[in-house]
């Protein structure tokens, strides 16, 4: 990423150059790739389901299903980066998830 030496925004690619959108500079393009065409893979987001438990960490929080004290726990980012994770929790006795927001 370069940065324009004029204002100090940021270069955009623009035909065989670099240019500031704000004041206009312009410079030669170095052999640097700055777009990627290739195409992007998708992520598999594992999902917790059933007997899977194993490596999970525990902690202590009440079901609210059964009322037991122990519970397995993970994260995961479902919304925008700017927002919080969610914790869910799996019961060790019943099985009940639930989610806590942070």
């Amino acid at each position: 990423m370069r940065f324009c030496p004029k204002c100090g925004s940021m270069l955009l690619p623009s035909g065989g150059e670099l240019k500031c959108r704000r004041c206009g500079h312009t410079e030669k393009r170095g052999r640097a790739p700055f777009i990627s065409k290739e195409p992007m893979q998708e992520k598999e987001m594992p999902v917790i389901e059933g007997e899977v438990r194993a490596g999970l960490p525990t902690t202590k929080v009440r079901c609210p299903e059964c009322g037991n004290n122990k519970a397995y726990w993970w994260l995961r980012q479902l919304r925008s980066a700017d927002e919080g994770e969610v914790r869910f929790f799996r019961c060790t006795k019943c099985g009940k998830t639930w989610r806590e927001y942070a």
